[in-house]
């Protein structure tokens, strides 16, 4: 496996935090600790426009498939709702007080899941924009959503330590998933929705058995938390993002770690916390503190 850079993205005068695909192909948001939020080209790795300012740090960015909608979460807890068609925010989403750390959409129910530092998540419908319900996951923050490939039930991670598993039928709890030492930061469910892998500011990601919410493995991944973990669209492969400012691709079948970007291993990349990753095809994008967008291009 090799990986080269093929473009660094620069103009955010902050911390970038988080980064979404649009639903339009060659298209990519960014968030931080800026005034506003930026599109970019991926087809020529290029600035296209400030879409809108904002009055809070972007901690979260949605773009829901099947709506013109961009979803903003900052840290006022408001959501921002951006119209593409209108070109314009059409609505403020106003229910939590604290942070917003995650946005998830559930395509077949065309709920919106909006996790917060209050220790609650809010649900609200996709086509009205309105909140049809919301409850407690935790007595603090809840960092991070994953919904299972089937849509049957949803992970929250928490400040906690914990992995809170619901159903995503009656948003009933399932499980409660006990391992990590510290705040979780990241969870996703694997392509084939086998495994759950979480990843937390103990370092650790761990691997769990989604027919038993079993931990079958844990891998001491990085020196200093793990802000995020995505699989690959197509190939056995994940990514994962960290504080210690190195991304890790390990194989989603062996859990063998297979190419570690870092300064450390001779890469031009990210002199301080990675705090997002998108894949777009095999070209893996990474925003980082140190206010840059990197892409590489990963040769399997």
């Amino acid at each position: 496996m090799t990986a080269e850079k093929i473009a660094e993205l620069t103009g955010h005068g902050n911390p970038i935090f988080t980064l979404e695909l649009s639903q339009k192909p060659g298209i990519l948001f960014t968030g931080g600790n800026d005034k506003g939020l930026v599109e970019w080209s991926l087809k020529d790795n290029s600035f296209i426009k400030v879409i809108f300012p904002v009055q809070a740090s972007v901690y979260a960015i949605h773009c829901p498939a099947g709506y013109p909608l961009l979803f903003a979460g900052l840290r006022s807890g408001e959501v921002l709702v951006f119209d593409f068609i209108e070109q314009k925010i059409i609505k403020s989403l106003r229910h939590h007080i604290k942070p917003i750390f995650d946005i998830r959409s559930v395509n077949h129910k065309k709920e919106l899941l909006i996790a917060s530092e209050d220790g609650t998540v809010s649900v609200w419908n996709l086509d009205t924009l309105e909140i049809v319900h919301s409850f407690t996951v935790s007595a603090d923050t809840v960092r991070c959503i994953a919904i299972s490939p089937d849509e049957k039930r949803v992970a929250f991670g928490c400040r906690d330590n914990q992995v809170k598993i619901y159903d995503l039928e009656d948003y009933a709890l399932i499980k409660t998933l006990h391992g990590h030492t510290m705040s979780v930061f990241s969870l996703t469910y694997s392509i084939d929705g086998m495994h759950l892998i979480s990843g937390g500011r103990d370092a650790q990601v761990k691997i769990w058995d989604t027919a038993t919410y079993q931990l079958i493995k844990n891998i001491p991944a990085h020196l200093f938390a793990v802000n995020h973990i995505l699989f690959h669209p197509t190939q056995p492969y994940f990514a994962t993002a960290s504080m210690d400012k190195s991304i890790k691709i390990w194989g989603s079948d062996d859990f063998k770690l297979y190419k570690i970007i870092s300064r450390e291993k001779g890469y031009a990349s990210h002199p301080l916390s990675v705090n997002k990753l998108a894949w777009n095809g095999d070209h893996l994008i990474s925003v980082s503190d140190d206010k840059s967008i990197m892409v590489w291009n990963i040769t399997i």
